[in-house]
């Protein structure tokens, strides 16, 4: 034999007999051996909630304050102590009413919106917008609203009504609805939408069985959310839903192993803020630690972009500062 083809020959028994080694070990060569999954192997935080309340804001409004405020014992006497917060996290100057917040929590932007009009009025088209990069990456989520039935798309007004007969679920605070890739161009029976917004009464069940999507947006009702009175005190409303669900997140696997929870308000009750946010992790410095950073909604969607590891970042997320100083571990 030619010995250049003798000494090819010979790489290449040597070539397979270390390929057959490495299988008898359980592994693969390096090449053969799948991209790992950053936001699943290298990141600490697993499992995102996150809860949006309406319209206070945390100090600069006397009475309609939360920090301090005596009708919200639930979050100034057990969860402040826990967690870590923000003292001047603020809506994006200018941005109001509600629906433009939730946008921006989603997508980054308002789409110059200034009203809460229904999808029927505000059809996004864009697929840039975070659901449906978690989509892309493969990566769950799930809506959790109260008083939508779970049976059709949400995209109008429905569930029981409150004492000025308003209809408890309002797709204003549904963010996801507005995007025609998540509706079936706003289709009621999309079966896509049904899938990923589910009734409120579901979180229960699926925390303990340990189904819960990986990014969880939780929305109560307009009697729960503090924005609306429904025949008393907004603000012990709220805090006395706050003091019935959390704990449920709080005592889930899914929270013990790697979860985070951002509690935060769409808006102020006046100006731009600030408004509350409030963080707790297994990772979050929490023990009621708080600074003055200036955050917008703009810097949880980039929290949660780098959270799960999914980019570019999004518009306004790419100039605001992220939530990182809130955890002792990020992300």
């Amino acid at each position: 034999m030619n010995p250049v083809r003798r000494v090819l020959s010979g790489f290449a028994v040597a070539a397979v007999v270390f390929a057959l080694i490495l299988k008898s070990a359980g592994q693969e060569p390096a090449a053969m051996q799948p991209e790992p999954d950053a936001a699943r192997t290298l990141h600490h935080i697993k499992t995102v909630f996150v809860i949006v309340m309406e319209n206070h804001n945390w100090t600069g409004a006397k009475s309609g304050n939360i920090k301090g405020n005596p009708a919200a014992p639930y979050i100034n006497y057990t969860l402040l102590p826990m967690a870590s917060y923000a003292n001047n996290y603020r809506t994006p100057q200018g941005v109001h009413p509600s629906l433009p917040n939730y946008l921006w929590l989603e997508a980054g932007t308002g789409f110059g919106i200034r009203d809460d009009g229904p999808p029927s009025e505000h059809n996004l088209t864009t697929h840039e917008h975070l659901v449906k990069l978690l989509e892309n990456a493969g990566i769950s989520w799930r809506s959790y609203d109260e008083n939508v039935t779970g049976t059709n798309c949400p995209v109008r007004n429905e569930g029981a009504t409150d004492v000025n007969g308003d209809m408890l679920y309002a797709p204003k605070h549904n963010p996801f609805v507005y995007f025609s890739d998540q509706t079936n161009n706003r289709s009621i029976s999309s079966a896509n939408c049904i899938a990923h917004i589910r009734p409120m009464s579901q979180l229960e069940h699926d925390l303990a069985s340990g189904r819960v999507a990986r990014y969880n947006f939780i929305t109560p009702n307009l009697c729960h959310d503090m924005h609306d009175s429904c025949g008393g005190n907004a603000i012990a409303h709220g805090d006395a839903w706050l003091k019935k669900t959390v704990p449920m997140i709080l005592d889930s696997t899914a929270y013990r192993s790697g979860g985070a929870l951002f509690i935060t308000w769409d808006e102020a009750a006046s100006g731009n803020g600030p408004v509350p946010m409030i963080v707790l992790s297994p990772f979050a410095k929490g023990n009621h630690y708080h600074n003055s950073t200036y955050y917008t909604h703009g810097s949880t969607l980039r929290t949660m972009q780098e959270i799960f590891g999914v980019y570019p970042l999004m518009r306004n997320a790419g100039s605001s500062t992220d939530l990182r100083a809130m955890f002792s571990v990020f992300p």
